[in-house]
């Protein structure tokens, strides 16, 4: 079996169920896709997929094909990652991802990032998905909290930031502010949909308000903020979020136990590369302002 091709669109149609789905990662026409899935089957002389009115789903063989298959275009797309991150000046394909809440804090970073090296491309990909290092997905990625990570990857404390909690306007008119802490049992919060949240405030809030008083409730950090500052209840923000908003508030200033660890990962590939090691050291200058109180 010599097509890569074939064996690669194959996986795709696997994964994805349908044949435009895979036409589309691909970039080719479906017509092609369709070719190549007829072409491997006629040279294993066996059916890879069941065809329905939904999409195409994997026979037994064609799942033991896609395992291998995707062990291979992992390879690649590990081989490939290394590649783009090694060089010795700071040029090709910076690919860095955080959550999309951090994106007011690291666009600007990466903008003049780029413009102090021209020739360098900046993807800035954000998202609740985890990108995987270890297969060249992202050369810099930035987290929170202290997560686990794979034993292949390099983590460093990037910035401590300060969180309190704050009241919008709209919410002070309506219901006023917290007298004292013992107070809060008295007032409404914006929070996170899962209870069990890891943020340092909402296992803070958990223990000191009762669920039922966050009334307000998102998987969405942006969702959360945009609550408070509509006036849904009182909530927790980053400092640096709320320092130019005048309609907001300060309740109950930052706590240590509020604080939310920033972390910077890399892969061990990728990590002494002159690109990454120049962003690096940028980065790390840059947010220092961000823990400023």
């Amino acid at each position: 079996m010599d097509n890569w091709d074939e064996i690669r669109t194959a996986y795709q149609v696997a994964r994805l169920g349908t044949v435009s789905g895979a036409a589309e990662v691909l970039g080719v026409h479906h017509a092609t896709v369709i070719r190549h899935i007829d072409a491997l089957e006629a040279q294993l002389g066996l059916k890879l997929f069941q065809r329905h009115a939904r999409g195409y789903t994997a026979t037994e063989a064609g799942q033991d094909l896609m395992r291998v298959a995707q062990a291979t275009d992992d390879q690649f797309g590990q081989l490939e990652g290394r590649m783009k991150g090694r060089g010795e000046d700071v040029s090709g394909e910076l690919v860095v991802t955080s959550l999309g809440s951090f994106a007011p804090l690291l666009a600007p970073v990466l903008a003049d990032f780029q413009a102090a090296h021209p020739d360098l491309l900046v993807r800035f990909l954000t998202g609740d998905r985890v990108f995987r290092l270890e297969y060249g997905e992202a050369h810099v990625a930035i987290r929170a909290g202290s997560g686990e990570e794979q034993p292949d990857n390099v983590v460093q404390s990037l910035a401590q930031l300060p969180s309190a909690l704050f009241a919008s306007e709209a919410y002070v008119a309506r219901h006023g502010v917290p007298k004292d802490e013992a107070d809060l049992v008295n007032h409404f919060f914006v929070g996170h949909d899962n209870e069990d949240s890891r943020a340092p405030f909402y296992q803070w809030l958990k223990g000191h308000v009762p669920r039922q008083n966050v009334t307000f409730r998102s998987t969405s950090d942006r969702g959360i903020a945009a609550a408070i500052r509509s006036g849904a209840g009182l909530g927790f923000l980053p400092r640096w979020a709320a320092r130019n908003d005048p309609s907001l508030q300060e309740v109950l200033p930052p706590r240590p136990e509020w604080q939310v660890s920033i972390r910077l990962v890399t892969h061990v590939d990728l990590h002494r590369t002159t690109k990454v090691q120049s962003f690096l050291t940028f980065l790390k200058d840059r947010a220092q302002a961000w823990e400023t109180p």
